[in-house]
């Protein structure tokens, strides 16, 4: 069964984004085709990059890299979870993004994003990443406005309109990280 992580890319206190990625999980998991689970990276609590060689060699040497290479090498594709700080992605997620290198390659990633432009710009930046990690992002993404989508700007109240776009993300995710095993498999 294809297995796909939902990572919570926010640790900040009172932050949307917990609500946000229980939505996705509470959508998702009504599939039958995969199954999911949040990573919250309050769970990963990784200091500012802090491995002596370059992430593609695979040579990690702190304990806290080697558990969360093993979780993020557990997945076939991800549902990134972004608010949009200053423009683009949060910090506490680009760090949790830059630590690995080949537990990301050749596997699908979405994006739902938030924020007062529906995090559209964090979202932007997340792929430009991504394709630098081998990641293949799906073109759907689930933009949620702070204006539009929540109710004074904390509490999450989507449309259909974004059960809908989840749906379609969700569906591209896991046709891309199914089209992908085989290159994970020769790796």
């Amino acid at each position: 069964m294809t297995r796909i992580g939902i990572i919570l890319g926010s640790t900040r206190p009172g932050r949307n984004g917990e609500q946000v990625a229980q939505w996705v999980l509470e959508h998702a998991s009504r599939r039958p085709d995969a199954t999911f689970e949040i990573v919250d990276l309050l769970h990963y609590p990784l200091p500012h990059l802090d491995e002596p060689m370059p992430p593609a060699y695979g040579q990690y040497q702190n304990e806290h890299t080697k558990a969360w290479a093993a979780k993020i090498r557990s997945f076939d594709g991800f549902v990134m979870v972004t608010p949009e700080y200053n423009h683009s992605t949060s910090g506490v997620l680009k760090n949790a993004i830059d630590y690995l290198f080949a537990e990301w390659n050749n596997k699908a990633f979405g994006i739902v994003s938030y924020g007062s432009v529906g995090g559209a710009r964090a979202a932007e930046h997340l792929r430009l990443i991504g394709g630098e990690l081998k990641l293949a992002d799906v073109r759907t993404n689930v933009t949620l406005s702070l204006f539009a989508d929540f109710e004074g700007f904390t509490k999450l109240a989507a449309g259909e309109h974004q059960v809908a776009a989840l749906s379609t993300m969700l569906d591209e995710v896991l046709a891309w990280s199914r089209a992908l095993a085989p290159l994970r498999q020769a790796a």
